[in-house]
């Protein structure tokens, strides 16, 4: 064989080797985050407002609460599934929050789907944030509800960010925010 048929050959197993074996998937969560950006903050004037916190959901363990009880706190809301690309990109940077602000922040990491694979899906990556489970069909306050879609709302309901796809939450810019809310 000459040395470009085989120099073509390694192109395209490498090239196969993204659709059809782990690497592909372990590659396309880099790449993902790797083109994230930090998440754009609102600015106040342009702020929208959560006016009803009546919003059922579930948590880890399957029990109903109600997300009334963040009200009056600093709240992060990501919408998530266990299979999409890149819901998974970013929840290692949504690990770094929890880590960080766990305990002065409420965090909302939802998703829709059944318990069995979310279980699966953070023992795997070792992932300890608080799932919540969606309600199907229960009204929500938030007009984003499909992954990976996020939102920051500070102590008064306004809507701080409003992020429609995947984003950089591991960064200055959001630390510097998340602080300045916490203590307001």
């Amino acid at each position: 064989m000459k040395r470009q048929t085989v120099f073509t050959l390694m192109i395209i197993a490498f090239v196969l080797s993204f659709f059809v074996t782990p690497l592909g998937d372990y590659s396309k969560i880099l790449l993902n985050r790797f083109f994230a950006t930090a998440p754009t903050i609102i600015k106040p004037e342009k702020r929208g407002k959560i006016t009803d916190y009546d919003w059922k959901l579930k948590d880890e363990n399957w029990k109903i609460f109600n997300f009334e009880e963040a009200k009056g706190k600093v709240v992060f809301i990501t919408f998530w599934t266990s299979w999409h690309m890149p819901s998974q990109a970013q929840l290692k940077d949504i690990q770094y929050l929890y880590d960080t602000y766990g305990d002065k922040v409420k965090f909302y990491i939802i998703t829709n789907e059944e318990r069995a694979p979310v279980e699966l899906f953070m023992e795997d990556k070792e992932y300890t944030f608080p799932v919540t489970y969606q309600i199907i069909g229960e009204p929500s306050p938030l007009t984003l509800l499909k992954s990976p879609g996020s939102y920051v709302i500070d102590k008064n309901g306004f809507i701080v960010i409003h992020q429609n796809a995947i984003a950089d939450w591991d960064n200055s810019k959001v630390d510097k925010l998340l602080n300045q809310l916490i203590s307001e």
